[in-house]
């Protein structure tokens, strides 16, 4: 019977067609969700997460799969969200067409989580992370969606993406052995080898592996209705960077921000429009139409590069490399600058990023020292990750800057006038160099690859930074990695 002054949730049959990698109908799915927006802060739920692996996460797994030949393979959960237990009481309606004919006012307490439950997230990943412990793996600190199996040369890396799972091992036999367990306690079936993943698609050879959202670009540009449009040679023009102010309001603010929302997550695997999404971003509280004409502009390059991607080279080399720019002072509204980076694992682009630093900067060398900081803190995180998956990391991690007065910030504390006005915390560069942990190197301009990531560049530029940086259709010739080779020789 319905409790006295209980919160009862509402529900809804959920219809979907679950589709192939190529867009074809692979099955239709029918489930009773619940629609969780109506709990109860602290009544009917006290804390919520969601197991969202990082993407740069995925991509350093991937290098070392490749790198050591290991197998990779996809497992699928079904109904994940349903093996979570409920400690909070939860009560529901009966669900439409399943309500008992003889108790029509009764209400269903749940034991189990169900999808749409703020805390079902939180309560699957409880349970899979429980049985894993006790199969022996490790939560990583660096990433709580990754679990570290290692036991003398036999090792595994598991990652979690919700309900989706990556799994890669030093052996097939020690792969089966992990799958069989966890079969005991899920629902689970392997999918085989790794080939479509959160909607990026993976091709593997000897090389290693090629990433791209092919499918998924295309259904953008369907969506936006430029399907058929004219090819652009580059994402952004190499003009100043847009006003909030410039030209007039949008016409359609949601449809802005719906197609500048699935650009994002194209980013997982296309570095190349990081720089125009972030700026389109920037606008997505109040669009106008030269915002949307910069939209345009990168969907117009998205349909003359489908098939482009990202390459996760398979390279004994565990050294990080990294790329650090800054625009001074590149908006033309708050006058702050934007920073990017490019970290290299060996040979393959496995973390980078475009955004607008929080506050101005009074010099170049404290726009590129803000800059440093930040790739110096990615790469700690990177280094800290390495070590938990057992990679040595015996050198220091070389931060290429194309300011020579950010370089000498990061050694010596010179120019004390001119840099007292800075924060302490990203000073922190400083002390990590002292260690000897980084080293900031000079690079000329003409080889700062993440200037891809801070500015519109020429098309030849753009075009050569983008092959530096390993991204190029799967059947594209590898001569950026031997161009990175010739250039850290010259650097010295």
């Amino acid at each position: 019977p319905r409790p006295a002054h209980a919160n009862i949730i509402t529900g809804k049959w959920l219809f979907k067609n679950k589709l192939q990698p190529d867009g074809s109908l692979e099955r239709r799915k029918a489930r009773w969700v619940v629609r969780g927006f109506s709990q109860r802060p602290g009544v009917d739920f006290h804390q919520t997460f969601s197991p969202v692996v990082k993407p740069a996460t995925i991509r350093t797994v991937l290098h070392l799969a490749a790198t050591r030949r290991w197998p990779v393979h996809q497992l699928d959960v079904k109904n994940a969200f349903l093996h979570g237990d409920l400690t909070e009481r939860v009560y529901c309606y009966q669900p439409a067409g399943f309500v008992d004919k003889d108790r029509p006012t009764h209400v269903c307490q749940l034991v189990k989580s169900l999808y749409g439950l703020k805390q079902a997230p939180r309560a699957w990943f409880l349970r899979l992370g429980g049985h894993l412990l006790r199969m022996g793996f490790a939560a990583s600190r660096s990433d709580s969606s990754l679990f570290i199996y290692q036991r003398g040369v036999h090792a595994a890396y598991l990652l979690v993406y919700v309900d989706d799972i990556i799994l890669t091992a030093s052996s097939p036999a020690l792969l089966r052995q992990i799958v069989d367990q966890l079969r005991q306690e899920f629902a689970i079936k392997d999918l085989g080898e790794l080939r479509f993943f959160l909607g990026i698609q993976v091709r593997r050879d000897q090389a290693g592996f090629h990433l791209n959202q092919a499918q998924y670009t295309e259904d953008i540009l369907e969506r936006a209705g430029m399907a058929n449009c004219k090819p652009a040679s580059t994402p952004v023009d190499v003009t100043p960077k847009l006003s909030a102010k410039a030209g007039e309001p949008a016409a359609d603010g949601a449809f802005y921000r719906s197609i500048t929302g699935a650009l994002q997550y194209l980013t997982l695997t296309r570095p190349d429009i990081a720089y125009g999404v972030n700026q389109a971003c920037l606008h997505m509280h109040s669009p106008r139409d030269v915002h949307w004409n910069l939209v345009k502009r990168i969907l117009r390059y998205l349909r003359g590069t489908i098939d482009t991607g990202i390459i996760i080279s398979a390279a004994p080399s565990t050294t990080l490399k990294v790329y650090s720019d800054a625009d001074w002072a590149g908006c033309p509204d708050t006058r702050r600058s934007t920073s990017g980076y490019c970290v290299f694992l060996g040979d393959s682009l496995v973390s980078w990023s475009s955004k607008r630093q929080t506050t101005v900067s009074r010099s170049s060398a404290e726009a590129e020292y803000r800059a440093v900081a930040n790739a110096a803190a990615e790469c700690c995180w990177l280094r800290n990750l390495l070590r938990e998956l057992h990679v040595g990391i015996d050198k220091a991690t070389v931060i290429y800057c194309d300011n020579v007065s950010a370089v000498y910030l990061s050694e010596n504390p010179v120019h004390h006038r001119r840099t007292k006005h800075v924060e302490l915390d990203i000073h922190f560069v400083r002390e990590k160099v002292a260690l000897g942990q980084f080293k900031v190197l000079h690079i000329p301009t003409r080889y700062q690859f993440a200037d891809i990531m801070t500015k519109g560049l020429p098309t030849p530029l753009f075009t050569e930074f983008r092959d530096s940086l390993c991204i190029r259709s799967p059947d594209a010739p590898t001569a950026g990695g031997c161009q990175r080779a010739t250039l850290q020789e010259s650097v010295g």
